[in-house]
Order: C-alpha cells, then sequence, then structure tokens
C-alpha cells in the first residue's frame, strides 16, 4: 500500500529510529511515540493503516493499544513486537485481532515481509449489524482473528483418538468442552465438529470470552435494545441470536462473570435469551462448544464458576494436546507449515536441517502450533540455502534455558515445562516488585489462575 500511515509505539528510542528510517526508506509515512497515552492522543487526530506496537511499554502493554484499536478503529491493522519470553501473549494478541506479531530482534527483510502482508490484510475484525448471520456460514466476532487454515488431523496416537471422538460427538447435540493450552487449536477442533454435524449448513460463531469486558458482555453475547444503558444508541443483535441455527463457541469460558453465567445457564436450559432492557424472549437453536485451559471442574467446586452451569456444559470433554507431548506430529505439522510458507513467500526450500530438527525436538513449544507455523515462515524468508539451518531461527529459541532437556533432570515433558513456566511467574514476579495484579497482567493471566500457580509451584 503506497504511502501507508504507520504509527510506531516503542520505548527503546535508538531501536525505534532504527526502525522508523528504514520504513521510510521504503515509502512509508511513519509517527513513532514511546508511551500509550500519547498513541491514544494521535489515534483520536489522525487515522493510520497499521499500528506497531511494542507489547513492553512505560504507561502499560501493547495489548492495550490492541484492544483499544479492536473496539474503536475497525480500519487499522496492528502488529505486536514481543521479545520471546512473551510467546503465550502473541499468541492471545493474534486471537484478539492482530495481524501478526514478530519478534525481537527484528530481521528487516521480516519486519518489510510482515508490514507489506499486514497491509494487503483484510482490517475488518468485525460482523456488521445489518448483515443476516444466516448469510454466512462462519462469523467471527470483533474479538477473534480471521484464521482461514484448514484443519488437519494429526499422525499420533493422541491426534487420532481426538479425531475419533470428535467423529463420535459431532452428529449428536450434546454440549461440548475443549481442553487444552493456548495455541494447541481449541477453536479448529470446535469448528470440525460443527463442520462435521447436522449444523453445518448453519453458522459459526467463535467469541474470546477472555477479551469481552465485564459491562458489555451481556450486550455482546445477548444483544441489547436501543436506550438500555449509555451508549446504547441502537438496537444490537448479539451473538447467540447470530449462531441460531448452527453453533456458538465460546472461548475461554471461564472469564465470564457470575452474572453472565446465569444468564448463559438459563440461555441452555430454555432456549431462550432476552436481550439487555429487552421485555420479549427469543428463541434459540444453538448448539453450544466451549474451550478453557483452565480446570473448570475445580473452580466449579471452589465457587468460582457456577456448578450448575459447568455440568451443563460438561456433557462430553475432548483434550487437545500440547505439541510437546504429541510426539511424531511435531514434523508433521512442521512439513504442512513449511509448505504453506514456501507458497506464501514463493520460496521452494526442501526441509530442515540435522541441527533444526534437535532444536525443535528439545524445545518445549509454549505456543504450541502457532508458534511453530510463525517460527517456520521466518526462516523460510530468512534461508537462502534448500534447507532451514538455525542461523534462520529467532536466537532465543538456541538459548540452552529454552530446551527441555536442559530445564529438568527427568524426560517428562510435562515436568519440563512446568519448570518454565514457574521460572518466568518468578522472573515476572521480580521484576514488578511481587505486585500480583502487575504480573498477572504481564503473564496474560488473571489473578485468579496466577494465584492458583503460586500455589501450586510453592513460590513465596
Amino acid at each position: 500500500m503506497a504511502n501507508a500511515k504507520i504509527l510506531l509505539i516503542e520505548d527503546d528510542l535508538t531501536y525505534s529510529k532504527i526502525i522508523k528510517n528504514f520504513l521510510e526508506k521504503n515509502e512509508y509515512e511513519v509517527d513513532q511515540t514511546a508511551k500509550i497515552n500519547e498513541a491514544f492522543l494521535m489515534l483520536d487526530k489522525k487515522s493510520y493503516d497499521l499500528i506497531i506496537t511494542d507489547y513492553r511499554l512505560p504507561d502499560g502493554t501493547g495489548m492495550e493499544v490492541l484492544e483499544n484499536v479492536v473496539h474503536n478503529k475497525k480500519n487499522t491493522r496492528v502488529i505486536l513486537i514481543t521479545n520471546y519470553s512473551d510467546i503465550r501473549t502473541a499468541v492471545r494478541s493474534m486471537k484478539l485481532g492482530a495481524i501478526e506479531y514478530i519478534t525481537k530482534p527484528i530481521n528487516p527483510d521480516e519486519l518489510l515481509t510482515t508490514v507489506n502482508e499486514a497491509l494487503k490484510s483484510p482490517p475488518t475484525r468485525g460482523v456488521p449489524e445489518d448483515q443476516a448471520p444466516k448469510a454466512e456460514k462462519t462469523v467471527k466476532s470483533s474479538s477473534k482473528s480471521q484464521v482461514n487454515d484448514a484443519y488437519v488431523v494429526g499422525k499420533s496416537p493422541e491426534s487420532l483418538q481426538l479425531e475419533q471422538y470428535i467423529s463420535l460427538v459431532a452428529p449428536t447435540e450434546m454440549s461440548v468442552v475443549v481442553l487444552g493450552e493456548s495455541g494447541t487449536g481449541k477453536e479448529f477442533i470446535s469448528k470440525r465438529i460443527h463442520e462435521k454435524s447436522k449444523r453445518s449448513s448453519g453458522p459459526f460463531v467463535a467469541i474470546d470470552c477472555g477479551s469481552l469486558s465485564k459491562e458489555l458482555a451481556g450486550s455482546e453475547l445477548f444483544g441489547h435494545v436501543k436506550g438500555a444503558f449509555t451508549g446504547a444508541l441502537d438496537n444490537k443483535t448479539g451473538h447467540f441470536e447470530m449462531a441460531n441455527g448452527g453453533t456458538i463457541f465460546l472461548d475461554e469460558i471461564g472469564n465470564l462473570s457470575y452474572e453472565v453465567q446465569i444468564k448463559l445457564l438459563r440461555a441452555i436450559q430454555e432456549r431462550k435469551i432476552r436481550k439487555i432492557g429487552g421485555t420479549k424472549d427469543i428463541p434459540i437453536d444453538v448448539r453450544i462448544i466451549v474451550a478453557t485451559n483452565e480446570d473448570l471442574s475445580n473452580a466449579a467446586k471452589n465457587g468460582e464458576f457456577r456448578e450448575d452451569l459447568y455440568h451443563r456444559l460438561n456433557e462430553f470433554s475432548l483434550k487437545s494436546t500440547p505439541l510437546r507431548e504429541r510426539g511424531e506430529d511435531l514434523f508433521h505439522y512442521a512439513a504442512i507449515f513449511l509448505k504453506d510458507a514456501n507458497q506464501s513467500l514463493g520460496k521452494e526450500i526442501l526441509g530442515f536441517s540435522d541441527d533444526v530438527k534437535e532444536i525443535f525436538n528439545t524445545y518445549s513449544w509454549p505456543g504450541n502450533l502457532r508458534e511453530l507455523k510463525n517460527i517456520i515462515k521466518r526462516a523460510v524468508l530468512l534461508t537462502t540455502d534448500d534447507y532451514i539451518h538455525k542461523e534462520s531461527l529467532p536466537v532465543d529459541l538456541l538459548l540452552p534455558e529454552n530446551s527441555s532437556s536442559q530445564k529438568s533432570n527427568t524426560n517428562d515433558l510435562k515436568s519440563s515445562f512446568e519448570v518454565q513456566e514457574k521460572a518466568m511467574i518468578i522472573k515476572t514476579l521480580n521484576e514488578v516488585k511481587h505486585n500480583k495484579s502487575k504480573a498477572a497482567k504481564i503473564l496474560n493471566i488473571d489473578r485468579k489462575t496466577l494465584y492458583n500457580k503460586i500455589e501450586k509451584y510453592g513460590i513465596d
């Protein structure tokens, strides 16, 4: 996009100047700032095609910028810059609506390619109110990024068993809970269930409950009538109504407030919803699939999640296994992502060198499939040989502390991951002087989850 306007938010002034000069040499118009508050003021005064923001900033995080843009600047795209220790945040940013993320240290060619691709991507993340959901087979909420990848069945025993379970539950009307870490493909699994169900001709509506504010969650899910609250300038169709005749997927279900949980329980029991401020019940015909990376069973027992709602939702559960525990799936998916990257970037890389295969085998993959895909795409961009070598991998991936074999004296991959997680929590707590609210925000988890992990790992 010629002369596209870019806003760069980066507090490392030297780094910011280098990026600005580089992009300007490639005929982009670039404004820069080091703080979120200043960025918001600039966004009010000027329209930008793209925002490139660092995750860690003096007065907040890049996620705050992303959330603001998703809700207020529909025509602006966002790229998040992260360190490798923030990989989970990067994955979450894609779910919230970021076009892409890149990791430090930034390679100029990678940056330019990412910017060019981002500016070609459709900026709109939401579904306009006046578009009938029946016209769309798949509907994304404003809090979910557009994903066009097809579902691919893995080759590991865990993946084959998962596919068997999907085939069994899909034709039924049972509510399903999909369990698994971020990046393991819970939404893909849920859509796979929908596509193999009797509702496949109806809409599939996906909502990230973790990005819904407590004040507006009820309105987003169930809709509202004009004048129901300050800012309700028109009637709004909620996601449940949009999903009528199809499937609704609620990711990170544990983040819903108690009040919204009550409304959700009523919707399941009575097959009716009522808009915020409305007086009429609206019948709905929707199948519900939910996903979580928390233990909802324990949350229900501890009173943190309604137990009656949990049992209504948990008619059938599926587990999405982390990539590090799926053996032969690693290079099965790596080959698929390599083919996709070759096609996307116009390259013909043949495969991976032995040293890269060894690194892949020992790395713990905290970002799971999303992380693997992005690392391979970056490596393909940087590779000039027939095979990808370790020089094309992110520097942090090569550090001994990121190797699962160096993290633990055991061969148990789960234990290796827990060692890394514990170290990350301790490091973050020390950085914020044990301010748990700040730590939870940086780690991209809620305070409840942080407290549970602190107790689990015996962190003082």
